[in-house]
């Protein structure tokens, strides 16, 4: 009997701490939307109270999700005073650029390296993504264009198949997104960015790892220089 309920009550708090663990995981996922599509603006400052009356969630993993966060350089918890949503300054930009030309570059690499048809199918999902930035420029859509051309970078570091590369970049990218869709409106040479991926895709579909290395570290270098200038043009000190 008193074993049985030993088993109960072990079953019971598993539960309860799956059920938590959800919660939080959830509000992670509601906040960082928030902050990459700037619904919560750089500089917002707000209660976690205030925050989790937003999102529709209670405080306690909005709290959790908040640590979360700080960790990934995306908001700052600040004691008795709420979270504050980090903006990010030009020479954030520079640094991070310095982080995802290398990574990218290496990530391509990679992928161009893979077996024939882990590589085959990795070039259809790059492939699949250029054709849809490409549909979104023709009509016109930044939004849909944005979309896009992230998910490319994302599947390009998915199938690199390195889980520390994948984490670093994730929060590299969702502190560069913001910034990226904020200025989507003032930028040139989109029609460029689909010809670079074109040319990344291609190399891997070759398996040509040299080549998919330069092809993607050329892309970011020249989106690197063109955004960084465009900053500085605007007057854009934090975004």
């Amino acid at each position: 009997m008193a074993r049985a309920q030993a088993s109960k009550d072990r079953d019971g708090q598993a539960g309860g701490d799956e059920k938590r663990t959800s919660l939080v995981d959830d509000a992670y996922a509601a906040m960082r939307a928030a902050i990459r599509d700037a619904s919560f603006a750089p500089g917002y400052q707000a209660s976690e109270q205030e925050i989790a009356l937003r999102l529709g969630m209670s405080r306690t993993p909005v709290h959790e999700a908040a640590i979360r966060l700080q960790e990934d350089g995306l908001v700052r918890v600040l004691p008795r005073k709420g979270i504050l949503i980090l903006a990010l300054a030009p020479d954030d930009m520079r640094e991070i650029y310095d982080v995802i030309i290398a990574m990218e570059g290496r990530a391509a690499e990679l992928v161009a390296a893979l077996p024939d048809s882990a590589r085959l199918a990795a070039a259809q999902a790059l492939e699949t993504q250029t054709d849809a930035m490409a549909e979104a420029h023709a009509g016109g859509d930044l939004q849909a264009w944005g979309q896009a051309d992230g998910a490319f970078h994302a599947a390009l570091i998915e199938h690199a198949r390195n889980g520390r590369m994948s984490r670093i970049v994730q929060a590299i990218n969702d502190q560069s997104h913001r910034a990226r869709m904020l200025t989507l409106n003032l930028r040139r040479g989109l029609d460029a960015s689909i010809a670079e991926h074109r040319r990344i895709a291609e190399a891997v579909r070759a398996g040509d790892a040299a080549g998919a290395l330069d092809a993607a570290r050329q892309h970011r270098i020249r989106a690197r220089d063109a955004l960084l200038p465009l900053l500085s043009s605007y007057g854009l000190k934090h975004l």
